[in-house]
């Protein structure tokens, strides 16, 4: 095991430092792993898409709605007005993180890369006519929220790493388990907690290719 690079305490005999992640991570076959991951993300739909300002190098995230997936679901596309701040701080640097979180407190990080897709035929193929609300209509003719406005371009997400969090058992059992652990000082079952590695993103994405 790699040293941490950070460490504040002394951990007796054998027991886990952090003993919620040790209870709680699960490692399924690959093919339940990452349709599970899919399905939470085509649910929430709604996620935090976070780059890094060019001009600061700080870190700033906007909620995106997801438009559609690509790649057995884990390339994640997001419309977008080309003239905003995130395709200035993403042509600076590709590198990208969406996080998912519902009302129950099941969440998902996925990091990757993005590409800015301004081809019409994929603009095309995933307009929506909501997309005239958010551009508007500068009445030239050209800028009118349509699906051949300039201004209409698709964020790509390349997933390369994932770890998400889902619900086991029903809420009350949850909350069950979580003042039981209060009391008895052992960690609470009450998530799948997994980790996808980019090793596997990329099996799973062999296996959906073959398919």
């Amino acid at each position: 095991m790699s040293q941490k690079a950070f460490s504040n305490t002394e951990v007796p005999g054998d027991k886990p430092a952090d003993p919620y992640k040790a209870t709680n991570l699960t490692d399924p076959d690959l093919k339940e792993k990452v349709q599970d991951l899919v399905t939470f993300m085509e649910y929430c739909k709604f996620g935090m898409m976070t780059t890094r300002i060019e001009s600061s190098g700080l870190l700033t995230s906007r909620c995106m709605a997801l438009a559609a997936t690509e790649g057995g679901g884990v390339d994640l596309l997001f419309h977008t007005n080309t003239e905003s701040g995130k395709t200035d701080d993403l042509k600076n640097d590709p590198k990208i993180n969406i996080a998912f979180l519902n009302s129950t407190g099941e969440w998902a990080s996925v990091s990757g890369e993005a590409e800015i897709v301004t081809d019409r035929e994929t603009i095309r193929k995933y307009y929506s006519p909501a997309l005239k609300a958010w551009l508007g209509d500068l009445e030239d003719g050209k800028h009118d929220g349509g699906p051949e406005d300039p201004r209409i371009g698709v964020i790509k997400v390349k997933a390369v790493t994932a770890t998400y969090a889902i619900a086991t058992g029903t809420s009350l059992g949850r909350g069950a388990d979580i003042v039981k652990g209060a009391i008895t000082g052992s960690a609470p079952k009450v998530n799948k907690l997994r980790e996808v590695t980019e090793a596997e993103l990329e099996q799973y994405l062999n296996m959906v290719h073959l398919l």
